[in-house]
C-alpha cells in the first residue's frame, strides 16, 4: 500500500513534468489498477486462510457504551440452569435416603443440602430467599356439588400469587403416608418436598381453604432469619391460657434445614399412623382445657411441644401476630368493599399508581404504594388488604362446615375474597369485576383508571 506522504510525492513529481507523453501515462494507470487488484486478492486471501499473517484488531480500539439495560448474557449469570445435573453423587444417590416420615430419619441434612448447592451453582445465588408454596386436597371429588369449582378457584389465586413473585408451587391431591389423614396430611407433604428441592430455602404450606388477598404483600423473610417455623398465632393465648385455638396450624413457613426435619418427625409422632394415637388425644385434651374433641390433631400437637418443649422448639418458632400471615374469614370478608375503596381514593391521588405497566413489576409498585399505607394498620380494623384470608370451619369440598353460620355464608364469602383478589390480577390485563359476587363478569378498565 502506498502511504499518504509517497502519494504526495508522486503526485507532485507527475504535475511537474511538462510534456507527459500518452503511452507513459497509460502504462502508469495499468500499473496502478494492477497493484490495486492484487492488494485486493491478498486482503481475501489473508481474511480466508489461517495460516496468514494476522491482520490488526481495529474493533479493540473502540468500546462501545454500556447500556443501562441488562443484555442476554447478563440475565444468564442469573439464570438458573435447570439442564445441569453433574454426575458428582449427592444424598439422591444414597439407598437408605427417603422421603417418608418415620424410620429411617435424614441426618446431616444441611451438609448435604449444602453440597448439593455446591455442585448447582446456578441455584445457589439467591437461595436464601427462595420460597416452595406447596398445598393440596383430597383425591377423591368433593360431595358439596360446587366444592371442586370452589378449589379450582382457590388453587388458581395461588398459582397467580406464586406467578406474580416467581415461586414455585406444588399442588398434592394424594396421600402420602395411608394413615396420615385430615390435617395430618401436610405433613409428608412438606416432608418430601424439602428432599425433592433442596434448592428452596422455604417450604411454605397454605391449606386449600385460604385464599392471598393481598397479591402485591410478600412475607418478610428478614424478620425470620434467626427462626425455623414461622406460623399465625399469640403467643399469650399459647403461654398463658394455653389454648388449642392459640394459632393456626393451616398456613406455615417451615425453613428446609435439620431442626426443621427433626422437629416434623416429633410432630408427626402425634399422628395416626403411631400407636400412641389415642394416648396421645387424651394428653393433649387434659393439657389444653378448651380443646373438646378426642382426637390428637395438628394444631393441638404445635401447640403442645410449644408449652412443653419450649427451649428444644420453641425458641425457633416465631408465632406472627402482626399482621394477617392468615385471617380469620368472618372478620376480613364484610371489609373487602372499605378496602377496595380506600386503594382507589389512593390511585387517584397519585398518577404512578395508576399507570399501566407489565405483570412481571408489579412489585416495584407495591414498594410504591406501601408509602401510602403507612395509615393504614395491620390486622383487624385495619383497611390494608389483608394478605391471606382462611376460611376456617366452611369445608367447601365436603360441605361439612360449622354449625356457627350456613353454608351459604361460606360460599358466598370465598366467592367474594377469590374476586377481590382476582381484581388485583386482571388489573394487569385490563379488566376488573365490577361486582365481588359476580364472578362470571368483567368490564375492561378505561385508560388512567381510576382518574
Amino acid at each position: 500500500m502506498v502511504s499518504p506522504e509517497q502519494s504526495s510525492s508522486l503526485m507532485a513529481k507527475y504535475t511537474a513534468r511538462t510534456k507527459p507523453t500518452t503511452l507513459l501515462t497509460d502504462g502508469f494507470l495499468f500499473l496502478g489498477g494492477a497493484m490495486v487488484a492484487l492488494l485486493v486478492v491478498w486482503a481475501l486471501y489473508s481474511f480466508t486462510n489461517p495460516n496468514s499473517t494476522p491482520t490488526p484488531n481495529f474493533s479493540a480500539a473502540f468500546t462501545r457504551p454500556k447500556s443501562p439495560f441488562p443484555t442476554v448474557e447478563d440475565c444468564a449469570q442469573f439464570s438458573t440452569d435447570m439442564r445441569y445435573d453433574p454426575p458428582d453423587p449427592t444424598f439422591y444417590d444414597d439407598p437408605t435416603l427417603t422421603y417418608t416420615v418415620g424410620n429411617p430419619p435424614i441426618k446431616n441434612w444441611d451438609k448435604k443440602r449444602k453440597q448439593w448447592l455446591k455442585h448447582h451453582p446456578s441455584f445457589a445465588a439467591g437461595v436464601h430467599d427462595r420460597i416452595l408454596i406447596v398445598t393440596g386436597s383430597q383425591s377423591a371429588p368433593c360431595k358439596n356439588p360446587i366444592g371442586d369449582h370452589l378449589l379450582l378457584r382457590f388453587f388458581k389465586n395461588k398459582v397467580d400469587y406464586a406467578r406474580i413473585h416467581g415461586y414455585d408451587i406444588f399442588y398434592n391431591n394424594l396421600l402420602l403416608h395411608p394413615k396420615m389423614t385430615t390435617f395430618w396430611a401436610k405433613i409428608p407433604v412438606v416432608r418430601a418436598a424439602m428432599v425433592a428441592h433442596p434448592e428452596a430455602e422455604w417450604i411454605w404450606w397454605v391449606d386449600s381453604d385460604a385464599a392471598f388477598t393481598d397479591m402485591e404483600f410478600k412475607p418478610p423473610l428478614d424478620r425470620y432469619k434467626d427462626f425455623n417455623f414461622v406460623v399465625h398465632g399469640w403467643p399469650h393465648l399459647i403461654y398463658d391460657r394455653k389454648s388449642w385455638t392459640s394459632l393456626n396450624a393451616g398456613v406455615f413457613l417451615i425453613r428446609n434445614c435439620q431442626w426443621s426435619l427433626d422437629f416434623m418427625e416429633v410432630w408427626a409422632s402425634m399422628g395416626p399412623q403411631t400407636p400412641n394415637y389415642d394416648k396421645w388425644g387424651e394428653i393433649l385434651r387434659a393439657t389444653l382445657p378448651d380443646k373438646l374433641f378426642p382426637e390428637s390433631d395438628d394444631q393441638s400437637g404445635l401447640v403442645y411441644l410449644l408449652l412443653k418443649e419450649k427451649e428444644k422448639w420453641g425458641n425457633k418458632v416465631y408465632v406472627e401476630g402482626g399482621y394477617y400471615f392468615e385471617g380469620y374469614w368472618l372478620e376480613i370478608v364484610e371489609t373487602l368493599g372499605n378496602i377496595t375503596d380506600r386503594y382507589l381514593g389512593i390511585e387517584k391521588e397519585v398518577r404512578r399508581l395508576r399507570r399501566r405497566h407489565a405483570e412481571k413489576v408489579v412489585e416495584s409498585y407495591s414498594a410504591l404504594r406501601e408509602r401510602y399505607l403507612k395509615e393504614a394498620g395491620y390486622g383487624k380494623g385495619s383497611w390494608r388488604r389483608p394478605f391471606i384470608t382462611h376460611f376456617t370451619g366452611c369445608q367447601p369440598c365436603s360441605g361439612d362446615h360449622n354449625q356457627m353460620y350456613s353454608g351459604g355464608n361460606c360460599w358466598d364469602a370465598m366467592v367474594k375474597a377469590l374476586n377481590f383478589a382476582d381484581n388485583q390480577v386482571l388489573r394487569n390485563f385490563g379488566y376488573v369485576h365490577p361486582d365481588l359476587l359476580d364472578s362470571a363478569t368483567v368490564t375492561p378498565l378505561p385508560f388512567d383508571f381510576p382518574a
